[in-house]
């Protein structure tokens, strides 16, 4: 797990602190025995959760474009194996999330959804994806989901497990749970209301209106409008954003990530006592020392 670096100099009681806390993000939220849902899933075979790495910033791509990248069996268990790959890159600041061909996610392929229609498969696939997007929402790296085109269902969902969302002026995020008769499963209202608020989070689920870039930016569930769909530019200003948000070190980016997640997540007094020991790793550390040299440099 690369969520922190933990310095050898430091006392036993400190660094037994911090190798917890290390371990935090790929903590699951639920215990189950994953076999079986595994081998169902593997009988639904098709496209793929492409992983590519540039500098200190990955990109995952969701790729069915024939399916308006869907999620078929196989590529749900890709994700979580992406994922897990990158819970162990340390030299990583950043992650962009996009799907292939100009669009985002259309949700899960309905061909694997007709296949766990009985509601013991269907909690297992509901644990196995709400595990998945926690790692990925806990990651040590600043995230951000690139929406063009449509993000539909479980594609709204999985915009909701990054840090920050860009959408393309003609894109949408829509929660169309309630057209199919139920409500998200994979995490996606949790982290909604966490996002945008009760209230606007309730509106948007209780109507299942698409949400065009402009509403989206208004009430908070984007961050910024990108006036081109065309892939390359979008990919460069997606870049240049998310460049502003991981200049430093990677170990001080993944702990500033480390203490802002479990200020999210973890009860008051917990946070505290993490926020005090990350910070007592940072302290005078290389990154910090030679932060204090060229502050001295320019007075």
């Amino acid at each position: 797990m690369a969520m922190l670096y933990i310095p050898r100099c430091l006392n036993r009681g400190i660094r037994n602190l911090l190798l917890q806390q290390r371990s935090f993000s790929a903590q699951p939220i639920h215990q189950f025995n994953e076999d079986d849902i595994k081998e169902k899933l593997q009988q639904f075979p098709g496209g793929s959760i492409d992983l590519q790495k540039e500098g200190e910033i990955a990109t995952l791509i969701i790729n069915q474009p024939e399916r308006i990248n869907a999620f078929t069996g196989t590529m749900i268990l890709e994700l979580r194996d992406r994922v897990e790959e990158l819970e162990s890159w340390t030299n990583g600041k950043g992650l962009i999330l996009r799907g292939a061909d100009n669009t985002f996610c259309s949700g899960s392929d309905l061909n694997t959804v007709r296949a766990i229609s009985n509601p013991k498969d269907g909690m297992t696939m509901c644990m196995f994806m709400q595990n998945t997007l926690t790692r990925l929402q806990r990651l040590p790296l600043i995230s951000v989901a690139l929406v063009q085109g449509v993000a539909l269902g479980g594609g709204a969902e999985l915009t909701t497990a990054c840090d920050f969302r860009l959408m393309t002026s003609e894109s949408e995020i829509r929660f169309v749970h309630k057209l199919m008769g139920l409500v998200p499963g994979w995490g996606g209202a949790t982290r909604l209301v966490q996002i945008i608020g009760y209230r606007n989070a309730l509106k948007l689920l209780s109507s299942a209106d698409r949400v065009r870039s402009a509403k989206a930016l208004r009430i908070g569930l984007a961050d910024k409008i990108l006036p081109s769909s065309d892939h390359n530019w979008c990919m460069e200003e997606t870049q240049k954003w998310l460049s502003h948000y991981i200049k430093g070190s990677s170990k001080v980016i993944q702990a500033i990530k480390n203490v802002a997640v479990s200020g999210r997540e973890l009860p008051l007094e917990e946070s505290l006592r993490n926020e005090k020991c990350i910070f007592s790793t940072m302290w005078a550390s290389p990154d910090n020392l030679k932060a204090l040299s060229t502050v001295m440099k320019h007075k």
